[in-house]
């Protein structure tokens, strides 16, 4: 797998990921589990649904030296 999940992108997945699961445990919902996913793309730096798309928010690496 690929990294294809930037910086800001994984900042924004986090805050989302914690109000989402917060929201559902103060509403007793199953929103809770549904915020595991974008804290879980946000820590692996993986995306499926970018994968599928051919989406990337990584910057690309330049090689050493240059």
């Amino acid at each position: 797998m690929k990294p294809n999940v930037g910086k800001n992108d994984k900042m924004i997945r986090i805050i989302i990921g914690i109000l989402v699961i917060g929201m559902g445990i103060f509403y007793n919902s199953w929103l809770a589990i549904i915020g595991i996913i974008p804290l879980a793309t946000a820590f692996t730096g993986f995306c499926p649904l970018y994968a599928f798309l051919g989406l990337s928010t990584e910057k690309p690496h330049k090689p050493a030296g240059k």
